[in-house]
Parts: C-alpha cells; structure tokens; sequence
C-alpha cells in the first residue's frame, strides 16, 4: 500500500479515516494481497449468456469458503447508478445496503486505476446508534465528494433479485440477468462485482472494509471507509 500522503483519500484531511490507512501502511498481508478481482471487471462484455448466469447462480449451495471474511457487492445497471450491500456471508440477509451517487460508467473508470478508495462519512452528532446503522451518508470516492446516499431501510425490488442470484457466490463479477427486457433496454446490463473484505474496526466512529484478493497475487486496491464525524 503507498504512503498515506499519496493516498487519494488524503484529500478529505479526516484523520480516522487517515488513522484507518495508517493500520495497514506498515504491514505485510500475504493472504490478503487486494485487488486481482477487479481485473475480473474486463469479463463484463463477454459474461452476456444470461440463462446461463441464472442456472448457475441460482443453485442453492454452501459458501465456497468459510472465514470470518465479511462479503460486499457492487452493482447496478451501466445506464444508473450502482449500490453497495454488505453481508456477514453471502447467504444471510444484508447488514448494510445503499444506492451510491455514482453512475456506472464512473464507477468503472475508477475501478481501472490502481487504488480505489470510497468513503463514507456521517455527520449524525450522536453516538446512540451503531455505525453502520446511521441513514445519511457524504460519499467520496478517491477523495472526490460526489454527493449524498440515505442507507436503505427495505431492500428495492432489483437489490432483492441482486441478492437472490448470488446467495450462492462468495466471490466473483460479471453480468446477471435483468428481472425484466424492458429494464435492461432501458438501463442496460446488470453488472456486479462480488469480493471478500477483511473488517478492520478503528473505533465506534470508523471502520475500513478491505478488499481480499483470492489469488494472493499483487494488484489494485479497492477500499472502503466508514467514518461517523464528531
């Protein structure tokens, strides 16, 4: 991981989210190398077969791996704005969902560099809830505020059939069936990626979500950061 000064995230002059970057600045994850999984987001225009997806994805099976890896799912339509959902495995019910203020199209532009870095900050006063359960959220990506997003209390109709066709899939990205043609006329394809995240708690105000490359092979980094401001 580079210095914390060249981070794109020092922008934001947040010293938890700085103090999260510094807990993993100096040390040597061999299991936990971030990042061959985003080179997986290149299969996007070939991964179309969608009655293939569904049989695939749809097969109620065990969790390919069995940690206490925390699971996080990006997706959304490449004509909208993609949503991000955390799970404590892929099988239980989210703990986290949210529709980001991010279109597609940015998103995976952000994706192609080395380092991506979101956060999200609250700027709820009080500490009676737990963090993950605050509603409003300023989001930043690599140090870029790019707007606001309200945690979702009830899952959308699209968010459900996210969930139900991956309820089986550790770890992955590609292109899922639309729930209707004329959606994926309109918005265009499905697209998702799904990783393993390893959950680093830096107090009740902040915690980092960072991506577990499979592999263990060296590559870009995707990171996410949950900051509550005081």
């Amino acid at each position: 991981m580079p210095p914390v000064h060249s981070s794109p995230c020092f922008q934001m002059n947040n010293q938890a989210i700085l103090s999260l970057l510094r807990h993993t600045a100096g040390e040597k994850r061999a299991k936990s190398s971030r990042g061959g999984l985003l080179k997986m987001l290149k299969l996007f225009p070939m991964l179309t077969s969608g009655c293939k997806m569904a049989a695939l994805l749809g097969r109620p099976r065990k969790a390919l791996l069995k940690d206490s890896a925390t699971t996080g799912t990006i997706f959304g339509y490449r004509k909208g704005r993609v949503s991000l959902a955390i799970q404590e495995d892929p099988h239980c019910v989210p703990m986290f969902v949210i529709e980001l203020p991010m279109h597609s199209s940015l998103f995976h532009k952000e994706m192609a560099s080395d380092i991506v870095r979101i956060a999200l900050e609250s700027e709820t006063r009080t500490h009676k809830k737990k963090l993950l359960e605050e509603f409003v959220w300023a989001v930043f990506c690599n140090g870029r505020k790019v707007g606001y997003a309200i945690r979702r209390k009830q899952m959308s109709d699209d968010e459900l059939h996210v969930m139900q066709l991956l309820r089986g899939v550790s770890m992955g990205a590609g292109v899922l069936p639309c729930p209707n043609n004329e959606r994926e006329s309109a918005d265009g394809e499905l697209t998702y990626i799904r990783a393993r995240f390893e959950r680093v708690v830096g107090s009740k105000d902040s915690e980092a979500l960072y991506m577990i490359n499979p592999d263990g092979t060296a590559g870009p980094e995707l990171s996410i950061f949950f900051v509550r401001a005081r």
